[in-house]
């Protein structure tokens, strides 16, 4: 799970980061995101403030939006990423198909 402990955090390397380091990087990007929906949609859940809640779903769509950069930038740096993804799709709607759902 992200952790501002992360020794990339709010500090740069001291040279480029090699291919694998950005892709690492990317993937932890991603997680970020996903981690700061599910603290915004938790906030959202836990306020009777309607006006609160309002802007924190708004915001848990923005950082989905984010993800969906991150991924698109990752596959478009590490292109048999989305193969690989695409075998977690099939694999799911063969399951879905033998359940009637989907």
């Amino acid at each position: 799970m992200p952790d501002f402990a992360d020794p990339f955090s709010g500090q740069s390397l001291e040279r480029p980061m090699t291919d694998e380091e950005l892709l690492r990087a990317i993937r932890f990007a991603i997680a970020a995101e996903y981690e700061a929906v599910q603290i915004y949609q938790q906030i959202a859940d836990s306020t009777d403030n309607q006006l609160v809640a309002d802007v924190m779903r708004d915001v848990a769509d923005e950082e989905v939006v984010h993800a969906g950069e991150f991924l698109q930038l990752l596959i478009n740096l590490n292109p048999g990423e989305l193969d690989l993804y695409e075998e977690g799709y099939d694999e799911v709607d063969q399951i879905t198909e033998g359940t009637g759902e989907g």
